[in-house]
């Protein structure tokens, strides 16, 4: 998260502009309260700050979900939510009132799928990070697991998405093929066509060209790595170069 973005949260009547649980949240950082209703009533959606501040509140919910935050955990919350020194007290406001709250977490992640609803891969951006944070302390906890299958399913996303995207941090059978999309069937052919594919299409620099904010880049990041990692266990079994 960068300084800029947290100009914006600062700003007059940036939760107005953002509307819905996310804008209340934002409103109650910068210092305003505000009605949480549904949508933005006027302009544009700010959707770095949807988007960052979304994935802050879920993070903040899933710390939740058992019962227990590790230093680990919080380590990979900042590697993915990346900030400034002067902004770490504002992400830690917003962490905290995220996490106290009544409102429950479908509110936030039903915002986010609203907001992104014509972007699948920004949701699978915002599991992805989610997932990150989750599994920082070398394994993932039943009510984690709870957790973010409910915010899938609030995305939209099927069993098999699901799954894809946990096999980019945790271990399942055939988590390789998973994380390509790929069945253990496939030749040597479809198998690299399919990791070119995937390494254009999830490369940073390309997430920076579509103007995203840091923590989508920072994601982009984290999964090129487990991708790249899925395609050498792969050519290791199987020879490929």
């Amino acid at each position: 998260m960068s300084t800029g973005l947290w100009g914006k949260i600062g700003g007059a009547g940036i939760g107005v502009l953002v509307g819905g649980p996310i804008g209340a949240l934002v409103g109650s950082v910068a210092g305003h309260f505000l009605v949480d209703r549904e949508g933005a009533p006027f302009g544009p959606t700010p959707r770095d700050v949807v988007f960052t501040t979304g994935l802050v509140a879920l993070a903040a919910k899933m710390a939740k979900s058992d019962g227990v935050v590790t230093q680990s955990e919080v380590q990979a919350f900042e590697r993915v939510v990346q900030v400034e020194p002067e902004a770490h007290a504002g992400v830690q406001r917003l962490f905290d009132l995220a996490k106290a709250t009544t409102d429950g977490f479908e509110a936030y992640a039903g915002q986010l799928a609203s907001t992104f609803g014509e972007e699948p891969a920004l949701l699978e951006d915002v599991l992805d990070g989610l997932f990150h944070i989750a599994t920082a302390d070398g394994a993932i906890h039943e009510g984690e697991e709870s957790y973010l299958r409910a915010v899938a399913g609030i995305f939209g996303l099927d069993e098999t998405a699901f799954r894809r995207i946990a096999a980019r941090h945790v271990r399942l059978a055939d988590d390789p093929y998973l994380v390509l999309g790929l069945e253990p069937s496939a030749d040597a052919a479809a198998l690299k066509a399919q990791y070119r594919r995937l390494v254009a299409e999830n490369h940073p620099d390309r997430a920076l060209a579509r103007g995203l904010p840091p923590e989508a880049v920072a994601i982009a990041t984290h999964r090129l790595a487990a991708i790249n990692a899925a395609w050498d266990r792969i050519a290791a079994e199987r020879g490929l170069t």
